[in-house]
């Protein structure tokens, strides 16, 4: 008997499959299957990403140079990195040798801190060795890596470096410039004579004093201007100056993570950055409204060459290559000056009394050979600086003990090179660390003593690459000349017109601060009073 459709249906139907019941079932199901899913995939990418990882660092690590063995996933050798940077980078080279490469997340870093590593590295490996990472200060505070800083090695670096060599910072220029410096030595020279209340110690913070000096010496160099030590009401401008540079200050010597761990700064991880774009347009506005000050003083008492500001030097340029010299350029020069002409040699400054305090015998010996050579009946000065090698060589062991950047700026190579027989890919960051150099009692004997002495007579210290506080190369410092005749200067004025001593019996703490430069961590306090026989003649200032 052959059944109907209909009649096999009827006996043979099935429990409803849409019933609430079984929707929960296999829902619960297709969730744990999903679940066990993605945990079997991201076991599966984490094994991957540990093979990838480990099968680069077995690769690279092959003819590198000695590495400490916690280089993590990512981050790689950041979790070793306390502050101070010159510090935690010494004690990794004592125990992985003087050559040394880690990563800071995706940077691969070359740390060197040996003379010979150095001079290898600025020697034979100079122009290897030329361009700067793109860190994203030189972004944001660089003009996108166009100021002379942070400009990659090439025809416009060394147009950048020439216009600040032969014409903002050369020899006949900054001899120009030598009344500014005098000028403003002499209102520090007033300044504490005025306090002193007729020959009494008093007691003074020195670290706002140097600052102020070096700011204002170099703010009249570059546009005519002077902000600090009126004794005026603050005008607006004064007022946004100030805040400009300690804005400055303290954003230039904070890392953007950024710079090393990229992935952050897609996901949120961009403070720093927006805080840097801020004070560039602060600084722009405020760079801008000087240039056009100069450029409004066209009579003729601006036009001489000895009166010539360093924008009005850039001015003159421009007129003759407009298309180059742009305001952008002559902004970025502008700011490149005045941060490196300003807390280098104030933190000098401060570091250099400090250890006078600290060595009263120095302090002592110097005082007796600025009284021999120039007596007491005039003033320091710059012309007398040649006859005062003792003054000079507490000035060079200020710098070897007390190097305001312990780690030079960082380089990056344009190519694979060797660096003591190791191999060094393309696009390493290379970090020289002068401070460890410079207090390595293997290269100087007693290093942690405060002894100028070194740098004086006939055995003094052949430097070569012991001593680096401009750094080298085609990178070195241009302001050196600059610098050189303004710290000795000022410090020996001090110390021919002033007695200076320690606040109670305790050493002037020389701990080290963290910023763009190395400061002292707490700002030097002193007693001061003027020199009985210097009060005839500070009192006709």
């Amino acid at each position: 008997m052959i059944l109907s459709h209909t009649q096999i249906n009827s006996h043979h139907q099935l429990p409803n499959c849409h019933s609430p019941i079984n929707d929960s079932i296999r829902m619960d199901h297709r969730v744990k299957s999903n679940l066990a899913m993605e945990a079997s995939l991201f076991y599966y990418v984490v094994f991957f990403l540990f093979l990838y990882f480990l099968t680069r660092r077995l690769l690279q690590n092959k003819g590198l140079p000695p590495s400490p063995a916690l280089s993590l996933p990512v981050i790689g050798h950041l979790h070793l990195i306390k502050r101070p940077l010159h510090r935690t980078l010494a004690k990794l080279s004592k125990q992985h040798g003087p050559i040394l490469f880690v990563h800071f997340g995706s940077r691969p870093v070359l740390v060197v801190s040996s003379p010979s590593a150095a001079e290898e590295c600025f020697t034979k490996n100079d122009i290897v060795f030329a361009n700067r990472p793109r860190l994203l200060a030189g972004k944001h505070l660089g003009y996108n890596y166009t100021t002379l800083p942070w400009a990659p090695y090439g025809d416009h670096w060394r147009n950048l470096r020439r216009v600040a060599v032969l014409e903002l910072l050369s020899s006949n220029r900054v001899q120009k410039y030598r009344g500014i410096r005098m000028d403003e030595i002499r209102s520090l020279i007033l300044r504490l004579y005025r306090s002193s209340k007729g020959g009494e110690f008093q007691v003074e913070e020195m670290k706002s004093m140097f600052f102020e000096l070096t700011l204002n010496v170099m703010m009249r160099m570059i546009a005519g201007k002077r902000y600090y030590g009126e004794g005026e009401e603050e005008l607006e401008e004064e007022r946004k100056f100030k805040e400009i540079v300690t804005e400055t200050f303290e954003l230039s010597g904070v890392t953007s993570i950024g710079d090393f761990l990229p992935v952050l700064k897609w996901i949120g991880f961009n403070q720093i950055d927006k805080k840097l774009i801020a004070l560039q347009r602060k600084r722009d506005g405020f760079m801008q409204s000087l240039i056009e000050e100069r450029r409004k003083l066209t009579n003729d008492s601006y036009s001489g060459q000895s009166s010539k500001t360093m924008v009005d030097v850039l001015l003159s340029l421009q007129e003759t290559d407009p298309e180059y010299y742009t305001d952008d350029i002559i902004r970025g020069m502008m700011q490149v000056l005045l941060s490196a002409g300003t807390d280098t040699s104030a933190g000098t400054l401060e570091w250099a009394l400090s250890l006078l305090l600290n060595n009263p015998k120095t302090l002592s010996k110097a005082r007796e050979e600025i009284d021999m050579e120039i007596g007491q009946n005039r003033f320091m000065e710059e012309s007398d600086l040649g006859r005062l090698p003792y003054l000079h060589g507490i000035i060079k062991e200020t710098y070897r003990m007390c190097p305001v950047s312990p780690v030079l700026v960082p380089h990056e190579s344009s190519e694979e090179c060797t660096v003591g027989g190791f191999s060094i890919p393309r696009g390493t960051m290379l970090l020289v660390n002068i401070w460890a150099i410079q207090n390595d009692p293997g290269l100087w004997e007693k290093a942690s003593e405060f002894k100028p002495d070194r740098f004086v007579g006939p055995e003094a210290v052949n430097n070569g690459f012991t001593l680096l506080p401009f750094g080298t190369g085609r990178r070195r410092c241009p302001g050196e000349s600059m610098a050189m005749g303004l710290i000795p200067l000022t410090l020996g004025s001090l110390i021919q017109c002033f007695e200076w001593e320690r606040i109670g019996e305790e050493m002037v703490d020389m701990s080290e601060g963290s910023g763009l430069t190395m400061p002292k961590a707490q700002p030097l306090v002193v007693k001061c009073r003027p020199r009985p026989a210097m009060i005839n003649l500070l009192s006709q200032i």
